[in-house]
Parts: C-alpha cells; sequence; structure tokens
C-alpha cells in the first residue's frame, strides 16, 4: 500500500485506520491531500441528480454562503486555475466564496523549479482571479513533504556543510516565496502533516525530519514570519479528530509555542465521512486549539458517502462500499445522512468564535478526488451536485428551518 493509500485508510473510516500499523504510516495527499499532486487534480465525469429535485428549494433561492456566515467565518473552497473558467465552478465561487485554496499550484512542487528558480505563473493565475473577484486567498503550502523538490535535499548528507546548505534552500524558498505573496494571501500553511500517524513517534519521519529533527519546523515559520510579519501563519494536519493524533499534534504545537515559535493558527482538515466522526471528538481538537490562544480554521473539509473498511485501502483494494447510484434508495439516504453530518459540523463551528475559516475541499461534486480514491466510483461529498445545484446538505447548513 502507498503512503497516501494508508493515510486516507485513517481519513475515511474509523476502522481503517489499523490497516496503518500494516502499512507504515500514512502520507500526505494534497490534491492533494492535501495533498500529493495527482490526487489534487482527480476529477469525476459522473453525473448526479438535480438537487432542484426531491423536494429541494428553488436553486435560484439560494443565499450566498459567504453572506450567511460573514460574522462567523470566511467560507472558503479549494480550486485551481483550470477551473475557474468552468461555468459551473465559477458561477459557485463568485457567488458563495468569500476564501479560495489553490489545490495544487502553490506547492514548492512546480513553484520550485531549482535553486532561486521559480514559476509563478499557474498560481499567480488563481491569485488574479480571486482579485478579480474580491476573494482572499489561503497560501497552501511551504512545506510538505510529499511535494518537497528533490533539489531541496540535494548533495552528500555526510559532508559537514550539507545541513546548512539544505536549511539554507528551504528558508531561501520561503522568504522567495513568501514575499512575492505578501499582500496577496491572508495566511500561509507554512508545514503541512508533520505528526505521526501512530504511537511510535511525534513526528512524521520525513526527510526533513531526518535531517533537522524538529528544527525544520521552527525554521520554516520563522522565515515566513520574517518575510510576511503581518500573515498569519499555520500548522495544517489530517485526523486531527482523532485524539491520539491530537495530542501528538498539541505536542508539537506546544514545544514550538515555548521556543517562541510564530504560529498564528492550527488548519484541521477533516476529510470525513457520513457516520464519522463525531462532533464531540472535532470539538475536542478545536478545544485544544483554543486553549493555547490559537486560530482554528477548517481546511479541507468534504463529507464522503462511503465508510469503506481497511482492507479496501490495500493492493488490491476489497471490500470497498459499492458505488451508491443517484435515484436509487442507497443515494437518498446517503444524502440525508450527509446533510445532517454537514449541519452538526456547521453549527459547531460557528459556536466555537476561535473558527474563522472553514473550506471545502473542492467546489462542487463534478470535480472531487473522492471519485477516484480509494477506488473508481462516483462520490458526492460537497455541498453542490454535479450540476451546480445545491444539495441536501447546502440547505441544512445556510437554513435551520430546513429538515433534509
Amino acid at each position: 500500500m502507498t503512503k497516501a493509500a494508508s493515510r486516507r485508510a485513517m481519513l475515511l473510516g474509523a476502522g481503517a485506520a489499523s490497516i496503518l500499523s500494516a502499512c507504515g504510516g500514512g502520507g500526505g495527499g494534497g490534491y492533494s491531500g492535501s495533498g500529493g499532486s495527482s490526487n489534487s487534480s482527480s476529477s469525476s465525469s459522473s453525473s448526479s441528480s438535480s438537487s432542484a429535485t426531491g423536494g429541494l428549494p428553488d436553486p435560484s433561492t439560494a443565499p450566498a454562503l459567504k453572506t450567511t456566515f460573514a460574522s462567523k467565518f470566511k467560507i472558503g473552497m479549494a480550486v485551481d486555475p483550470g477551473l475557474t473558467s468552468q461555468t459551473i465552478t465559477n458561477a459557485i465561487l463568485v457567488k458563495h466564496a468569500s476564501s479560495i485554496t489553490a489545490e495544487s499550484v502553490m506547492k514548492a512542487n512546480p513553484i520550485g523549479v531549482s535553486a532561486g528558480v521559480y514559476d509563478y505563473t499557474q498560481a499567480d493565475n488563481l491569485i488574479a482571479y480571486a482579485q478579480t473577484n474580491g476573494i482572499a486567498v489561503r497560501g497552501h503550502n511551504l512545506v510538505w513533504h510529499q511535494t518537497s523538490p528533490s533539489w531541496f535535499f540535494a548533495g552528500d548528507p555526510t559532508d559537514s556543510g550539507y545541513k546548512a546548505l539544505v536549511r539554507s534552500r528551504l528558508e531561501t524558498y520561503i522568504t522567495d516565496v513568501v514575499t512575492h505573496f505578501k499582500g496577496k494571501v491572508y495566511c500561509w500553511d507554512v508545514v503541512n502533516e508533520v505528526t505521526s500517524d501512530d504511537g511510535s513517534g511525534t513526528y512524521r519521519n520525513s526527510q526533513w525530519y531526518q535531517i533537522f529533527g524538529d528544527a525544520y519546523i521552527e525554521y520554516a515559520f520563522r522565515a515566513a514570519r520574517a518575510a510576511d510579519p503581518t500573515v498569519q501563519l499555520f500548522i495544517n494536519e489530517y485526523s486531527t479528530e482523532d485524539s491520539a493524533k491530537l495530542g501528538r499534534l498539541m505536542t508539537i504545537v506546544d514545544t514550538m509555542l515555548a521556543r517562541g515559535v510564530p504560529i498564528d493558527g492550527v488548519g484541521h482538515q477533516l476529510h470525513i465521512n457520513t457516520g464519522y466522526p463525531s462532533v464531540a471528538n472535532v470539538e475536542a481538537a478545536l478545544t485544544a486549539v483554543e486553549n493555547r490562544n490559537l486560530i482554528n480554521h477548517v481546511t479541507e473539509l468534504d463529507v464522503s458517502l462511503y465508510s469503506d473498511p481497511g482492507s479496501c485501502y490495500g493492493s488490491p483494494p476489497t471490500g470497498c462500499q459499492a458505488q451508491i447510484t443517484a435515484g436509487t434508495a442507497a443515494y437518498t439516504t446517503a444524502m440525508h445522512d450527509q446533510a445532517v453530518q454537514y449541519r452538526n459540523m456547521f453549527n459547531l463551528f460557528a459556536s466555537h468564535s476561535s473558527v474563522k475559516a472553514v473550506t471545502m475541499w473542492g467546489v462542487a461534486d463534478n470535480h472531487t478526488w473522492l471519485s477516484s480514491f480509494p477506488i473508481a466510483r462516483n462520490n458526492y461529498p460537497l455541498l453542490f451536485d454535479t450540476a451546480g445545484n445545491p444539495k441536501s446538505a447546502f440547505w441544512a447548513i445556510s437554513d435551520p428551518t430546513f429538515t433534509p
């Protein structure tokens, strides 16, 4: 099993978490997951029935989410430049989003072509789109083990000057990139997915950690703060709803805060499903961050229709749930359960003043990495269907009188 696959096992089902020990831990997906760039471009060619059917309100009456939640938090959506010109995606973003996150084009790969050489083309296109439409931008991300170009680590690790060389490359990259986007993004995910998935250790045993121990986290945050004294700086992580992993993450945060590292907040990815996690588990994560006087962001929210066993994340995958087809009784049940989960989560977010942004990992069900992972099948994890119409989940979070 790949690292990305084992990570998804933890994300998408409590029962799947046990597969991690057999696979040696999880990787991050970026979408990435945050992800691997290959996942970030995943899309679904399937179609679902219009949300206008099934007794839902007229789509034309849908309130703008950015207005509905303006007094609570920013409403974000993840997208890359190619989708901003798509009719469905563009219409939703312009009406509903007060924040966007680049799925993949602001990661070190592809921006960092080589030491001191950068390609900002796609990222700048996304920034221009956001500025034209009055949408804020989350910077995602500066350091992530899955998208760190090999040139960062080039050289002889046994050489006495090797660590200093790699540190210089890291700090120069962060300084240059944060400076380039200064005033154009309101926050950065400075480090992404640095926590161990199991109790064998606190930190992910990435190449960064193997070279520097936990010091690379400090280097990254300090370089980012020096480059932009006003931008908010986050550590972004998945499975914060798992109490054991949350404990390890908070140990990392506490270690950095004790050193005076300029962390402003924690990002919670929250790739969840219709039955997991509980509100209590997510609230525990939010509260842990609040107790450190830090900001909470929900950074990559989606609600999968499937809760697969760990074997579904094996190679080959086995035991995966059968595809749920639009128009069937199973689909109707799944839409109901998804709406309830979204409502419960948004009610929780709104009850915590520390939550300043909630970002969906995608825009509409016509483009989602979950339609290709862990297997290829239709999945409808977002608030808008494949035609761009509001789903039951949308109405559940925007209208307290709506009954899913």
